[in-house]
């Protein structure tokens, strides 16, 4: 697919910022892309603590909340931890749980099961409540829009915070005036509230519950510095979720990151080992492609039982099975979404049509992986996608989205043909009847406003850095924009008319192409292209013919002239180090391509 390279020319006094903050102005310049807008904020991205977390009190119904719950914790009844079966749902409701253990209460944990009930709190969920003998319900990473749930635990003599984190479900009448639609719970806990006064908005639910523990430990007298005690969960909760590494969440995360690297958390030890990973090596990649996928593959796919076993077990020893069972189960559902990839392109194929926003239509695949496939089509079509799969409730869906495209604006208009939705900007999950699908297919594609523009993938420049001005301090540097993750992505570096000096695929599956390469300033570097040598091969000779390819694959002089977007790196080799450039993309250059 074709995609524009474009600079980011964003203004600021970055020989000031260097000067003040001691970094050099290329990591003034890439905080000023990421929406670093004053010296202030810069510092605060920089440097920021947990002491810079905003008052939580500030939160809607926060006081309130936290009031009831230190209650209830006094009051000696059982709380009902209603969770959900992804990470943020698996971490937030581990938070609640050993939070309210540390605070003298206690508390049971009920997550939905995935395939039979879907997200979210339910009435069965609240008949086991009532009948272990709770006397509250608090819910994370979920309840904002369980309208009629809210109203049946209070029928069952059942107390209910909601902390949750999603967008507030609203109706819209033919001015625009809108009615929002909010349960009847005893207090609300969500900073996507339109009255609610913390500042920041982009909390996940693990980051949501982790503000409410901070009171109730204020409320119990609990040191302040045992917080810090969860910070290993918000981390990887944060990470996981996709909610944007900026504000609040870089903050906690980096915290969370730093206790990651020497955690004494035997479940989070064994899992580490079991995929390893060298925990003092731990980083945001780590959790988004690894940790993460293995908690979240227990809530897809079994129940999210055996993920609080892992976290509950009382040594790695106990630990190691319920980490093995984990991996093995990941590596499960990788299988299951490359099937259903696979069927999902064949789909699309068959039908033909370039619609604007895409519904997917599969009739076996499992509907724990369907996200996970609308995820995969998004990046490679570029816009909106639905992936569909039958069950006995109708058609489930899961969509992914792109930024042009508010997900869950898109889809409320149109509430009326689903029989439930819930979601925000970026995703959405809904389940419709299947006799639903073609109108509304035709409805979100005529209502959808993406023009052509919009759809043509867009890769984001930070700056022209030539491989002269690459140094190991350079990129030591670079780590301080991290972690790197939504809305804080790692920087990316372009530079055009490299020369090819030599180039060979290496790897143990021979899918990585090694090159050494140099650019004007003349100075030479290796380069790493990974995980499709064949197709980077490919597009050379058709670019520049084979004869021209054959001679850089030999080592000799030869016409290739591409741009390359990159990140630089330290490659150390038996005690020796060497910059190298990892090849993100590259382009044959035309005029104002970059």
């Amino acid at each position: 697919m074709d995609e524009r390279w474009i600079e980011r020319i964003k203004k600021a006094d970055f020989e000031m910022w260097s000067r003040e903050l001691g970094i050099s102005s290329l990591s003034a310049r890439l905080m000023r892309n990421r929406d670093v807008e004053t010296l202030e904020e810069a510092r605060m991205y920089l440097y920021g603590s947990l002491d810079d977390l905003a008052d939580p009190l500030r939160m809607k119904d926060m006081e309130k909340g936290a009031g009831l719950l230190r209650e209830t914790i006094l009051n000696g009844a059982m709380i009902a931890i209603a969770s959900d079966f992804d990470d943020d749902g698996i971490f937030a409701g581990e938070i609640l749980y050993e939070a309210i253990q540390r605070a003298g209460g206690r508390a049971k944990l009920y997550t939905p099961d995935r395939v039979r009930e879907g997200y979210g709190i339910n009435t069965r969920i609240i008949d086991e409540a009532k009948a272990d003998g709770c006397g509250l319900i608090l819910t994370c990473d979920n309840g904002i829009a369980a309208l009629d749930e809210a109203v049946y635990a209070r029928s069952q003599g059942l107390r209910m915070i909601v902390t949750d984190h999603h967008d507030v479900q609203f109706t819209e009448d033919a001015e625009g005036n809108r009615t929002w639609l909010l349960p009847e719970a005893d207090a609300l806990i969500d900073p996507k509230q339109a009255d609610c006064g913390y500042p920041f908005k982009e909390l996940c639910g693990a980051g949501v519950a982790f503000r409410l523990v901070s009171v109730l430990y204020e409320l119990s007298g609990i040191p302040k510095e045992e917080l810090e005690d969860l910070l290993e969960y918000v981390a990887i909760a944060t990470v996981a979720d996709v909610v944007p590494l900026q504000g609040e969440n870089r903050i906690l995360v980096k915290a969370g990151l730093s206790r990651l690297r020497k955690t004494k958390k035997p479940g989070l030890l064994a899992l580490m080992n079991a995929c390893g990973i060298e925990p003092g090596q731990v980083d945001s990649y780590h959790i988004g492609f690894i940790i993460g996928p293995c908690f979240n593959a227990a809530g897809r796919l079994t129940g999210v039982q055996p993920a609080f076993d892992l976290l509950h077990a009382p040594d790695i020893l106990a630990a190691a099975p319920y980490a093995e069972r984990l991996r093995e189960l990941n590596d499960r559902r990788k299988q299951m979404t490359e099937d259903g990839l696979k069927l999902a392109e064949e789909y699309l194929e068959k039908r033909g049509v370039p619609d604007r926003v895409l519904l997917v239509e599969l009739k076996d695949t499992h509907e724990s992986v369907v996200g996970i496939i609308a995820g995969k089509l998004k990046e490679k079509y570029n816009r909106p996608v639905f992936v569909f799969t039958h069950t006995a409730e109708g058609l489930k869906g899961s969509g992914r989205s792109i930024p042009e495209y508010h997900m869950l604006g898109g889809l409320m208009p149109h509430k009326a043909m689903m029989k439930r939705m819930g979601g925000h900007a970026m995703a959405a999950g809904l389940t419709i009847e299947e006799e639903m699908l073609e109108p509304l297919r035709t409805v979100l594609n005529e209502n959808c406003g993406l023009t052509d523009q919009d759809l043509i993938p867009k890769r984001w420049i930070d700056a022209r850095v030539p491989m002269n001005a690459l140094s190991e301090r350079m990129i030591r540097e670079l780590e301080v924009i991290g972690p790197f993750g939504t809305a804080n992505v790692k920087p990316v570096f372009a530079m055009t008319h490299f020369r090819i000096h030599q180039m060979r695929i290496i790897g143990k599956n021979r899918n990585t192409l090694k090159l050494i390469v140099s650019d004007a300033s003349g100075v030479q570097r290796d380069a790493l292209f990974f995980n499709d040598a064949e197709g980077m091969l490919r597009w050379f000779r058709e670019t520049y013919g084979s004869v021209e390819t054959q001679k850089a694959l030999q080592g000799l002089p030869n016409s290739l002239d591409p741009a390359f977007c990159y990140y630089p790196s330290v490659n150390e080799y038996m005690g020796r180090k060497s910059i190298q450039i990892v090849i993100q993309a590259y382009c044959r250059i035309r005029e104002k391509s970059v």
